[in-house]
């Protein structure tokens, strides 16, 4: 029994291996798991306590959960038969685009992420940049607003730092979620806007089980109370002035929408403007009547000169801010109310008298942002 056995080496560190693999999976794992997510959930639930509208559970779900949820939506479903007739290819085939599209779609909200890192980058980023400015709200107005519908910001687009702007200035009241093209669909800013609760939209794609996906998952967003931001314009405005409204989005959100029995959906106008944006130059060239297509590397090298000047400036303590970036928000608008006065049910609208009326609606918040977008010294 006192015996003696001998074992290859190689076997005594596979078997060593396996018992710090078991270890770890058992025991160090779940508890630092364990330890992680009460962490979490305390910042959640402090967080929620100060918010103006509190973190939805919709956005709390796992990510695989939403995702099996808007693969296996009735809609979708219909959408993947027809899809597979039109093309010919067998359902599974179209039922893998299906699953594609919504892990492409669907984000990965993380609240300590927002909050802890996502708020304090963008707070940083935006004053390092500019001198920040909320220039009018009504807190009386937005004080009426139910704690309980669904909000949706509607902002001009004048910079791609308008996303910065907004979730840093929108994060004191609540957490929101925007959709971004596929220009942000880089490692690791792909990842980083996946946890700040954002969504990608491929721009201008004709292909319909896409729009459909699309659809179905930010009719789910709304219907759960999701806080929403949209850019109106569709795109960023070349010359400073409102671009005509994009319906897509709208329509999306208000196609389901039934005032008497869904939660309301309110919108707040928002107006964003700078003294100087960090694209103008190359928004200028975009107007040129025959404006040569630049290269990836031209942008590239100059994206980099840029950048590189500036900072060259800095350490010669010779670099200056570009200027104010002003927000103001204006007074809401309840689409329940909007529907009851004018007699509208979304809900029971062809596509025909539907785009109509979501035009209308459209132009009204274009104005409501004209109005209150900021003037500023430059």
């Amino acid at each position: 029994m006192d015996g003696h056995i001998a074992i290859p080496i190689w076997l005594f560190v596979l078997l060593i291996i396996v018992t710090c693999a078991a270890v770890l999976d058992r025991v160090l794992i779940p508890s630092t798991r364990w330890f992680i997510r009460r962490r979490i959930n305390r910042v959640i639930d402090e967080i929620s306590a100060r918010l103006d509208i509190e973190i939805r559970p919709f956005q709390l779900t796992k990510r695989q959960v939403l995702i099996d949820r808007l693969v296996y939506d009735p809609k979708i479903i219909e959408a993947v038969q027809a899809y597979a007739l039109e093309k010919k290819i067998p359902r599974e085939v179209a039922q893998a685009k299906v699953i594609t599209y919504a892990k492409e779609i669907v984000p990965s909200f993380n609240a300590y992420l927002y909050f802890r890192i996502g708020y304090w980058v963008a707070k940083k980023v935006a004053r390092l940049l500019y001198r920040v400015r909320v220039g009018y709200v009504d807190n009386e107005d937005l004080a009426k607003v139910d704690p309980k519908s669904t909000v949706v910001f509607v902002i001009n687009h004048r910079s791609n730092m308008d996303y910065v702007l907004v979730a840093f200035l929108a994060a004191e009241r609540t957490t929101l979620s925007y959709a971004v093209g596929e220009w942000a669909r880089i490692w690791p800013l792909q990842m980083l806007i996946k946890y700040m609760g954002a969504f990608f939209v491929r721009r201008n794609s004709g292909n319909r089980l896409y729009r459909q996906v699309l659809e179905r998952y930010i009719h789910m967003a709304t219907k759960e109370g999701v806080c929403q931001a949209v850019f109106i314009e569709g795109g960023l405005t070349r010359d400073g002035c409102l671009r005509p409204p994009k319906l897509g989005l709208l329509d999306y959100m208000l196609r389901g929408f039934e005032p008497e029995k869904d939660r309301d959906i309110v919108f707040i106008p928002v107006g964003i403007n700078y003294d100087r944006t960090i694209e103008d130059r190359s928004l200028l060239h975009e107007i040129k009547p025959h404006a040569e297509k630049r290269s990836g590397w031209f942008i590239f090298k100059t994206v980099a000169g840029f950048v590189l000047n500036n900072l060259f400036l800095m350490t010669q303590n010779k670099w200056e801010r570009f200027g104010f970036a002003c927000v103001n928000f204006g007074h809401h608008i309840s689409v329940g109310r909007y529907c009851r006065e004018n007699g509208i049910n979304f809900s029971t609208m062809s596509r025909e008298t539907r785009f109509p009326e979501i035009e209308k609606l459209s132009c009204r918040l274009l104005d409501s942002i004209s109005t209150i977008i900021p003037v500023l010294p430059v």
